[in-house]
């Protein structure tokens, strides 16, 4: 048993200190902004009694998929770069199209 909680020791040790970098904290702190997202969402639907998307939680999709699509491109993962290429493109589809409704909003006009 020994033998096991110091492997899983070693690698936890190798995965989380010996290979941390800049990169590795851009990665944590990408994680974070896009989690935060849902933080948002539920916050948001707790005020509101009922499932909301507020715009919040498109910015910070945005912010954390273009961070996120930056550290996979470092690590040159395919299907990392893939999957965060596609979200960027909903999350500024979205931004795009809440901007024309405000817009809209504003001249009076829909």
């Amino acid at each position: 048993m020994t033998d096991t909680f110091q492997s899983l020791y070693n690698w936890a040790y190798q995965v989380f200190v010996d290979q941390f970098s800049a990169w590795i904290l851009l990665g944590f702190v990408a994680q974070a902004m896009f989690t935060m997202r849902f933080l948002v969402q539920w916050i948001a639907s707790e005020r509101a009694k009922r499932s909301v998307v507020p715009v919040a939680f498109w910015f910070f999709s945005l912010g954390g998929g273009t961070l996120l699509l930056l550290y996979a491109i470092h690590r040159k993962d395919p299907v990392f770069i893939a999957g965060q290429a596609l979200g960027l493109v909903i999350y500024i589809r979205n931004l795009w199209l809440i901007a024309n409704e405000h817009r809209g909003a504003m001249s009076g006009t829909d």
